[in-house]
């Protein structure tokens, strides 16, 4: 299966937040139209991003969960920002709750966004079992990478503006 390429490939932010951005590809269309029902796909941008963590998280125990306590605060922070820039610029968006899959701004569906479907969609990411679940395995990271996504329908440009004003602010917090 071919997948359309990035529209902006992967880049990092200076506090290690990696993402790309992406056209909603047919393949994945049913599954974000039932974790945003109503919302017109078409110009609809997917926004995956990818954290390395300090442990592998396929591990368990203390040190493991405040790790992903900690990346998962990281990229809360991000995304609350990016989004908030893009709506007050009049744009929808949202971004996606990496514990429960469930949307953090439209929040009128029960359906969970899944983060390893995406990246193996979008990015072509590797996953391995553990257990009774499927983890992704990032290609430089291995399973030591914590994964959330956000979503916009904006212009490209506005997206990566959006991005970069959401680091520059966040830059002395999240490093």
């Amino acid at each position: 299966m071919v997948v359309d390429p990035a529209l902006a490939p992967v880049t990092e932010t200076s506090f290690g937040i990696e993402y790309s951005v992406h056209e909603c590809p047919r393949r994945h269309r049913e599954y974000v139209e039932a974790v945003f029902p109503g919302v017109d796909l078409d110009g609809l941008l997917i926004i995956p991003t990818c954290q390395h963590s300090e442990v592998d998280l396929v591990q368990r125990g203390e040190r493991v969960e405040n790790e992903k306590d900690r990346l998962l605060e990281r990229f809360m922070e991000f995304a609350k920002h990016v989004c908030r820039t893009l709506e007050t610029s009049g744009y929808w968006a949202d971004y996606v709750d990496p514990c429960s899959g469930l949307p953090m701004i439209h929040r009128d569906t029960g359906s969970v966004y899944g983060e390893v479907e995406a990246l193996c969609t979008l990015l072509r990411y590797k996953t391995q079992n553990a257990g009774c679940c499927k983890i992704i395995l990032h290609p430089k990271w291995g399973s030591s990478v914590y994964p959330a996504s956000m979503f916009a329908k904006a212009p490209l440009e506005v997206v990566h503006a959006a991005m970069k004003a959401a680091e520059k602010e966040l830059a002395e917090v999240l490093n």
